[in-house]
């Protein structure tokens, strides 16, 4: 006979499975979905690696005319690795967007064994479900995007400094460092993680914390790959046009309008409202639970980030890490629940494949239309300007800032309008268009 253990792991390994699948759907997708734009500028960065020698340190993008392109970004690890990878098999978007499935298949045993040391082995499987199919998380973990890798390395980081705290071993202590070293470089808005570190560490050591040279040194170990980093990319940025940092402008407040209108998306089409209402439930069981504060902590720090960086949060991936925080306290909901009706199974079958059936129905509504092909119109212009213009064109494209036909074209260019080469709002009139002809037919 099959005990809870054996159990409880078969419910993890199914959950999984199903997960990396219905991201593997449609896996080899152009780059024409709703989030086009910042799939094709990782895109083409890891396209210019492989055809100007693999220079790590200056990735190009293809909206800077017949200036060389480098801009200021992330460690640009993922579009470099993609970029050998072309090397191997040559240029496919299956390539890129694997690499966010792989992460996020890495980060699903570190999550339900964090949620399950916090809330219980029950949570922990509704909390993966609510984290593996969030609609934010499926578009995010198949996109050539580095939101997911930076996530899936935070919660990973998260699991070992919390084992390095309870067992005090140094090889915990390093891939911790290292986890979220590489997920801050790869994100650097992935620096929320530091919260629930932070409350780990002053449950453990309480106010001697900030005496603790171990903490000193990890605190240098993960910082410092980071500013050593940005601070490249800042002289990167000054040195060559377009002098473009990625993200750059994103700390800003905004009215309270924009506030609400971030929060609408979260209910409606990021982690939808089943969850959520579930996890507002979650945050007045959860006080309860001693083991509980660093979530607490986590999503006071992501709430800050939405209010400081409020512009860049136009941006539906920046609220990312706020699903694995619902999905634990949400998780947590229903296993009180499951205790509840522990001796009404019937009424709890139904109750459980009812909630089930809501939450899968409004997360394929919800990424019915992220998946959809809102950029189509440009990959069909860059593939018809790569037929019809000669290799080296400098190309003019109106195109609301998305490369998409840029990198389908395999052309460099410029977007229309623009200034300093950033878009910079779309043609007014019918007369700026034959502008856009003549200078694609004058190379």
């Amino acid at each position: 006979m099959r005990g809870p253990h054996t159990r409880h792991f078969a419910w993890l390994w199914l959950i999984a499975v199903l997960a990396v699948g219905v991201r593997l759907v449609a896996i080899n997708q152009p780059f024409i979905d709703l989030w086009s734009w910042r799939q094709s500028d990782v895109a083409a960065i890891a396209r210019n690696y492989l055809q100007t020698g693999f220079h790590f340190a200056y990735p190009q993008i293809d909206w800077a005319g017949n200036a060389p392109g480098y801009v200021g970004t992330e460690f640009p690890i993922l579009p470099f690795i993609a970029a050998i990878c072309y090397r191997l098999a040559g240029a496919h978007e299956w390539i890129g967007r694997s690499e966010s499935v792989v992460f996020f298949a890495l980060s699903l045993p570190f999550f339900a064994a964090i949620v399950s040391e916090t809330f219980g082995a029950a949570a922990a499987r509704w909390a993966l479900i609510f984290y593996s199919f969030a609609p934010l998380s499926v578009m995010t973990s198949r996109c050539f995007m580095p939101d997911m890798p930076s996530l899936s390395l935070s919660i990973i980081g998260l699991y070992y400094f919390m084992r390095w705290l309870e067992r005090q071993q140094w090889q915990l202590f390093v891939l911790a460092a290292c986890a979220i070293s590489f997920s801050i470089l790869i994100k650097l808005p992935s620096a929320i993680i530091g919260a629930p570190l932070g409350c780990l560490a002053l449950q453990r050591f309480g106010g001697s914390a900030v005496r603790r040279p171990a903490l000193w040194l990890f605190g240098l170990l993960v910082l410092g790959p980071s500013i050593l980093w940005y601070c490249h990319a800042a002289q990167v940025v000054k040195q060559f046009y377009p002098h473009h940092f990625f993200g750059e402008g994103g700390i800003q407040l905004m009215g309270l309008g924009w506030y609400w209108n971030i929060l609408r998306r979260i209910v409606r089409s990021s982690v939808t409202i089943l969850p959520l209402g579930l996890a507002i439930i979650g945050l007045f069981l959860g006080r309860k639970v001693n083991q509980s504060f660093m979530f607490y902590w986590w999503l006071a720090a992501m709430a800050a980030f939405v209010v400081v960086a409020g512009y860049g949060n136009r941006h539906p991936w920046y609220q990312l890490p706020l699903v694995p925080v619902v999905a634990g306290f949400g998780g947590l909901t229903m296993a009180r629940l499951s205790s509840v009706l522990d001796r009404q199974r019937w009424t709890r079958m139904t109750a459980f494949t009812f909630m089930i059936l809501v939450f899968c129905l409004q997360s394929y509504t919800a990424l019915q239309k992220l998946y959809r092909p809102a950029a189509a119109d440009l990959r069909a212009l860059g593939l018809a300007l790569r037929e019809r213009t000669a290799p080296g064109s400098l190309i003019i494209v109106a195109d609301y800032g998305d490369p998409t036909a840029l990198y389908y074209g395999e052309r460099k260019g410029w977007h229309f309008l623009e200034k300093d080469a950033i878009y910079n709002g779309h043609p007014s009139t019918s007369a700026l268009k034959p502008a856009v002809c003549a200078a694609s037919r004058a190379q």
